[in-house]
């Protein structure tokens, strides 16, 4: 989890069983948006953020043909809490890390 995004979603995802690590907890905070991606791919997890720079990282890296952990998107206007947490958690359940490796995937569905 990016470091902006609600305490709600990350304890949602919790309490349906998904391992959620944040930023904060990653002792990440305030780290460039390219440092985060790249600990997320070292650690082989999948980044949810709600910051558009982290689009702009992920496209860079696409077209330099540098491997990523993949980014989930979604926009702080376009989706609920709610949304984001059953987004999420369908995710979670159903795809694993060289799924969404190298991939941008845009919430709510």
């Amino acid at each position: 989890m990016d470091e902006h995004i609600h305490r709600a979603i990350t304890e949602g995802l919790r309490q349906r069983g998904v391992d959620v690590l944040t930023v904060q907890e990653d002792h990440r905070t305030g780290d460039p948006d390219w440092k985060v991606l790249d600990r997320a791919t070292e650690l082989e997890r999948c980044l949810f953020t709600q910051d558009a720079d982290f689009l702009v990282e992920a496209d860079l890296r696409l077209a330099e043909g540098r491997a990523f952990s993949g980014v989930i998107y979604a926009h702080r206007l376009q989706i609920s809490i709610g949304n984001a947490i059953r987004d999420l958690h369908l995710i979670a359940e159903t795809s694993d890390f060289e799924d969404q490796a190298n991939r941008v995937e845009y919430l709510p569905f």
